[in-house]
């Protein structure tokens, strides 16, 4: 059995920061790639930031800049930090990991609200 568990959602006025944690836990033998994605009001869910086991980021130009992707492979969690947040940055943030010889798994979905 695999679990992920996010953190760190909540409300912010825009201009603020969060930082959002998803932790792998139980039968991993290793993470790979790891990615956040993102599901505004009326929109589809969407992929926007990526790293991978060496480090390799990949990032939206609509959050690069403002967003930071990283992990920490010891805790098997990876981290967003979110900084100058925009109202349309409000949406349900899902972390989904690559873990080693079973596949992608999806954490359970954080609320972030940005007001204006």
């Amino acid at each position: 059995q695999v679990q992920l568990v996010e953190s760190g959602g909540g409300t912010v006025q825009s201009g603020g920061s969060l930082r959002l944690s998803c932790a792998a836990s139980g039968d991993v033998v290793s993470v790979d790639t790891m990615y956040w994605y993102r599901q505004g009001p009326g929109n589809q869910r969407k992929l926007f930031s990526s790293i991978t086991l060496r480090g390799n980021t990949n990032t939206d130009d609509s959050v690069l800049g403002r967003f930071t992707i990283s992990r920490d492979d010891a805790k098997n969690t990876v981290y967003l930090q979110m900084n100058s947040l925009k109202p349309e940055d409000t949406a349900v943030y899902y972390c989904n990991v690559e873990i080693r010889y079973k596949g992608n798994y999806w954490g359970q979905g954080t609320q972030v609200t940005v007001s204006s």
